[in-house]
C-alpha cells in the first residue's frame, strides 16, 4: 500500500500544480475519478497486464472511455501513465489529488457511520463541532450501520472518533481483561 502511495504522490502533485495554474480542480477531479473507476475494472485491469496489448492500444482504450471527462492535458497524462506502467496507480493518484484539493480549499469530507439516521439537529451540531476542531469546512458522508447499537464513528482525514456503543463496550472489555 505504501509503495502505491509513494508512486501516486508525485503524479498527483504534478496534476495538482497543473490544475492550480489553470484553475481546473473540478475538471481534474472528475476526470481522475472516472479514470480511476475504469482502471479498477477487472476487464481493463486484465488488459493493462496483458503483454499482447500495446501501449498505444491501451492508451486508445483508456482515452476512448475517459477522454470526454478529462480536461486539457488529460490524454497526455494517460499516455504517460501507460508508458510508465502506472495505470494501476490511477485510484491512488485520484485519491491523493482529491486530498491536495481539499487542503487547498480548506475542506474535508467526514465519513459518519451511525447506528441510526442522523437528525437535522445532530447533523448541524456534528458539522459545527468538526469545523471548529479541524478549522476547515466539513461536508458529511453519512451511512447507517445498525450493528453499532448506538452512537457513531466519525472519520475525517487522520481524525477518527469512535463514539459508538459497540466501540465503548470493546474498550471496556479490553480494560476488564487486563
Amino acid at each position: 500500500m505504501s509503495v502505491s502511495i509513494s508512486i501516486a504522490r508525485p503524479y498527483a502533485q504534478a496534476i495538482f500544480d497543473l490544475a492550480k495554474e489553470n484553475d481546473a480542480y473540478d475538471q481534474w477531479l472528475e476526470g481522475l475519478t472516472m479514470a480511476a473507476i475504469v482502471a479498477e475494472d477487472q476487464e481493463v485491469a486484465a488488459l493493462v497486464t496483458d503483454p499482447a496489448v500495446s501501449s498505444d492500444e491501451l492508451h486508445a482504450l483508456l482515452f476512448g472511455i475517459c477522454g470526454e471527462s478529462l480536461p486539457t492535458g488529460g490524454g497526455n497524462f494517460l499516455k504517460l501513465l501507460v508508458q510508465n506502467d502506472r495505470v494501476e496507480s490511477l485510484p491512488g493518484i485520484a485519491a491523493q489529488f482529491a486530498e491536495l484539493v481539499d487542503l487547498e480549499r480548506r475542506t474535508v469530507t467526514a465519513d459518519v457511520v451511525s447506528a441510526q439516521q442522523l437528525t437535522d439537529e445532530q447533523r448541524k451540531s456534528l458539522l459545527d463541532a468538526l469545523e471548529m476542531r479541524l478549522g476547515r469546512t466539513v461536508s458529511l458522508s453519512e451511512s447507517v450501520d445498525e450493528t453499532l447499537v448506538g452512537g457513531a464513528i466519525v472519520r475525517a482525514g487522520d481524525l477518527v472518533i469512535d463514539g459508538s456503543a459497540s466501540g465503548r463496550l470493546g474498550k471496556l472489555a479490553a480494560v476488564l481483561t487486563r
